[in-house]
């Protein structure tokens, strides 16, 4: 090849993708990668990665970006500030919620999430479903539709007034994601447990954040969580726990894979980071801290480094839910508001990456193989982006981040890209930085700069899940209760 082949090299740094790491050189033509070897040629844009790690982009398959929640709450990003901040951390992808509430049409719902990330994401997006009204038109026409245009995901929740469905719907849900080829992701806390713990706090005048964490004891998450893999085994299909916090619940979800279900699981930096305690602070400067299900205790956090390193927890993302420190997010009554009324949810989309590279990986916790796969690799194949995204190969996107290992960075609310305000890891120093982005070879971030416009990310219609595609065949018992009631699989 000549130099005129390749519109970007990037030339002497150590590759990591999830199955090993290497050096060599990387050749992009057309926003593809075409040739990894070494001592390729300069392209037209030549960067030179000596000291850096070259990983793949990182996927964020879990955040809240442009979002009205169940309370009524608007999120304080929208697709241009929290797809810059996601940049700005070494994503390059992200995966947001299209959220139907009571009321909407899904296809409305759809088209209009669809219009505002055109007009203003920076880097690549898609959706899944947030789906709250399973009713006959949406079951049997609407989600059938979107599956078969790209959305390959839908979200279900155990809980919250305006969004939960009971059991009955789910399974509804979970019948027709088989049948049409979709991945059900499960909110899962026991909403009547969480109600009556808050009813007693609330009469007893115990209103402060810090009791958000005692409303939401570990028993709601782990009794969920053994009912939604119940469910989804009485259904036949696999089901992804998101936002897994407690260790009970990691066992939960440890024991039934080691039985054979098809569960899959996800946790996120605030089950690693930070604890219920540091809820525990003045007025109400703890809900700074309060999200759902909360973070727990030392304990749980190292069951959930084990789930991480052990593969019971597959996917790591932020669950970024952006809610500013005022009256239009976390404190609608100001200082009067209770835990029942902030909006549930931190920011973590630009610091997702860097939390983990510089705890987990700079501190010997996982190896940066490891790290690939969980911010990354994994979240391609089970999302339905592979091959395209998660990995440095020929054929893929060009999708590359230059991390820089040596580099601390003491972490600041100021120095962040999103429109929150606050970060629950102020001061925090972490070793390990992202310091030049890529996005199908495009330059996304250099020099602490931004330099691509609003709406130049593209939208990804994706493909059928890896877990429904790895499905073994159901038991003979199982085979014949589908057999009888009709459950169909998509083969």
């Amino acid at each position: 090849m000549t130099s005129s082949s390749f519109d970007l090299t990037i030339r002497n740094g150590r590759i990591s993708n999830a199955d090993g790491s290497f050096s060599a050189d990387i050749g992009v033509r057309d926003g593809v990668i075409v040739e990894i070897a070494p001592s390729l040629p300069a392209g037209t844009r030549d960067v030179d990665a000596s000291g850096r790690w070259v990983l793949p982009g990182g996927i964020d398959s879990h955040c809240h970006i442009e979002q009205l929640s169940g309370m009524g709450v608007m999120c304080a990003d929208d697709f241009y500030s929290g797809t810059v901040s996601a940049a700005f951390g070494g994503t390059t992808t992200i995966l947001s919620f299209a959220a139907q509430h009571r009321g909407d049409s899904i296809p409305e719902v759809v088209a209009a999430y669809a219009k505002r990330a055109a007009e203003k994401a920076v880097i690549d997006y898609g959706f899944h479903l947030i789906l709250t009204n399973p009713d006959e038109t949406a079951l049997r026409e609407h989600l059938p539709q979107v599956i078969r245009d790209g959305i390959t995901s839908l979200k279900v929740y155990m809980t919250y007034d305006k969004l939960k469905l009971d059991d009955y719907q789910l399974l509804e849900v979970m019948a027709v994601a088989g049948e049409q080829g979709a991945l059900v992701m499960m909110h899962a806390e026991n909403h009547d447990m969480i109600r009556w713990i808050a009813h007693r706090l609330l009469e007893r005048g115990h209103t402060a954040p810090k009791f958000h964490a005692v409303a939401h004891d570990q028993l709601a998450e782990s009794e969920a969580t053994h009912r939604a893999i119940a469910l989804a085994r009485l259904a036949d299909v696999p089901v992804l726990i998101v936002h897994v916090a407690g260790r009970e619940t990691v066992d939960v979800i440890r024991n039934a894979r080691r039985l054979g279900a098809a569960v899959y699981a996800e946790s996120c930096p605030q089950y690693l980071f930070l604890e219920a305690s540091d809820s525990d602070l003045p007025g109400v400067q703890g809900a700074k801290f309060c999200c759902s299900p909360p973070p727990r205790d030392a304990d749980s956090q190292a069951a959930v480094w084990d789930g991480l390193k052990d593969g019971t927890l597959g996917v790591y993302s932020s669950d970024h839910a952006p809610y500013r420190f005022d009256a239009s997010g976390k404190l609608p009554k100001g200082d009067a508001t209770t835990f029942k009324e902030m909006a549930n949810g931190v920011p973590g989309i630009e610091l997702r990456l860097p939390l983990l590279f510089s705890e987990g990986v700079m501190a010997g916790r996982i190896s940066i193989e490891e790290f690939v796969a969980l911010t990354a690799t994994n979240h391609a194949h089970m999302y339905g982006l592979a091959p395209r995204k998660g990995a440095i190969a020929v054929g893929a996107d060009a999708d590359l981040v230059l991390w820089n290992p040596e580099r601390r960075v003491e972490v600041s609310a100021a120095m962040l890209h999103d429109n929150v305000g606050y970060t629950p890891y102020e001061g925090r120093v972490l070793q390990g930085w992202p310091e030049t982005v890529f996005s199908r070879g495009r330059c996304v971030v250099q020099d602490n700069q931004l330099q691509v416009a609003r709406g130049t990310g593209h939208y990804l219609a994706r493909g059928r899940p890896e877990p429904l595609a790895r499905q073994s065949a159901p038991s003979p018992e199982r085979g014949r209760l589908s057999e009888l009631i009709g459950l169909k699989r998509r083969d």
